[in-house]
């Protein structure tokens, strides 16, 4: 479904991406691990167009992208096929849970208010918060505002959907439930590209691994063979800096 070839990556003299390489097929859920400052997050950025990369060529869904050349046109074609979860959420904060599910279907695709609000409501029921359509999110948990967040991926009906550590800023307690979602997604066969630091996640919901760091991969393949045996000494140094904590 998604090939990524030789991505290139600077902000200034900083180079983030130095030519990663990625493939995800259809109905994998690839877990992109990895120290801070690594890439992982550039990486989706640049997939989704929401950073420029500097080089690189994207295969997605039988269509061939240069990354660095995209028109505008191009971008968002390929990004009405894709969801983006952020770490953070990015809720409108003067809209409520419905209408912040609903807001890119009647403005972004031109949809009926009628049939937004019923695929938002369907969606929101699938991430367990039929009950909170009509909160705005201050009366909504760190949890169940990224369970929107994750209503609102799903409203598109997207072919993937790009997680950028959705669980980085919530507090342990509220971590299960945004996970429990995610696994149920995978297990109803969504493909998914998640950038995490939940190594139970990455370990036993996700098929593939890849591992980054400094702008490289390091290491990737099936999780199971990943993270049972390690083939790189750098990967087995990472695994067991990660169990120590």
């Amino acid at each position: 479904m998604l090939e990524i070839r030789d991505i290139h990556k600077a902000f200034g003299e900083l180079e983030v991406l130095k030519g990663v390489t990625i493939r995800v097929n259809k109905g994998d859920v690839t877990a992109v691990l990895g120290p801070s400052g690594s890439g992982k997050t550039t990486l989706l950025r640049c997939a989704n167009f929401l950073e420029r990369a500097d080089a690189g060529m994207m295969a997605f869904d039988g269509e061939e992208v240069d990354l660095a050349h995209a028109t505008k046109k191009d971008a968002a074609r390929i990004r009405r096929k894709t969801g983006f979860v952020f770490q953070n959420y990015n809720l409108f904060r003067n809209k409520t849970a419905l209408q912040n599910v609903t807001e890119g279907l009647i403005v972004g695709r031109k949809m009926p208010k009628g049939q937004a609000d019923e695929i938002g409501r369907q969606a929101l029921e699938k991430v367990g918060l039929s009950d909170r359509w009509n909160y705005y999110p201050s009366q909504l948990s760190g949890g169940q505002q990224q369970r929107v967040a994750i209503a609102r991926a799903l409203a598109a009906e997207p072919e993937i959907i790009y997680f950028d550590e959705p669980t980085s800023a919530l507090d342990p307690e509220l971590t299960g439930e945004v996970l429990t979602v995610m696994r149920q997604l995978a297990e109803e066969g969504m493909t998914m590209l998640v950038v995490t630091h939940e190594m139970g996640f990455a370990k036993n919901v996700s098929n593939r691994v890849v591992f980054m760091e400094h702008g490289v991969v390091v290491e990737e393949g099936p999780s199971r063979e990943f993270f049972s045996h390690p083939e790189k000494e750098r990967t087995r140094e990472f695994l067991q800096t990660i169990g120590s904590r």
